[in-house]
């Protein structure tokens, strides 16, 4: 008899995201600096992120999508800057299929 192996079941398979019920609720800066939480990004350079340069904006919103609460979210994202820096995100598909199936105005700004 031979064993079928069962299917490989990933953390991020299973994981829940967070996301808020409307893109409003993101009250974040627009420009300047923000400080990610630990839970959110464990190096060095999560202190002092300037979300006006699109690198550092892009690394912190990519952090704050796939391991920030609601309330990190809406603290530290803008609704604007998650808009314009949208279709540059690179995330796990699960993760953008939520934003994009709670957010359709994200489907048309990628």
């Amino acid at each position: 008899m031979t064993e079928v192996a069962a299917p490989r079941v990933r953390f991020r398979d299973v994981r829940p995201y967070s996301a808020p019920m409307s893109l409003d609720e993101l009250h974040g800066p627009y420009d300047g600096m923000i400080d990610l939480p630990h839970a959110v990004r464990w190096q060095a350079d999560r202190l002092g992120v300037n979300v006006s340069v699109v690198g550092w904006r892009r690394m912190a919103y990519q952090a704050l999508l796939a391991e920030g609460t609601v309330e990190e979210q809406r603290r530290l994202m803008n609704r604007d800057r998650l808009v314009e820096t949208w279709p540059i995100l690179n995330m796990d598909r699960r993760v953008r299929a939520l934003w994009e199936g709670r957010f359709p105005q994200l489907r048309v700004a990628a």
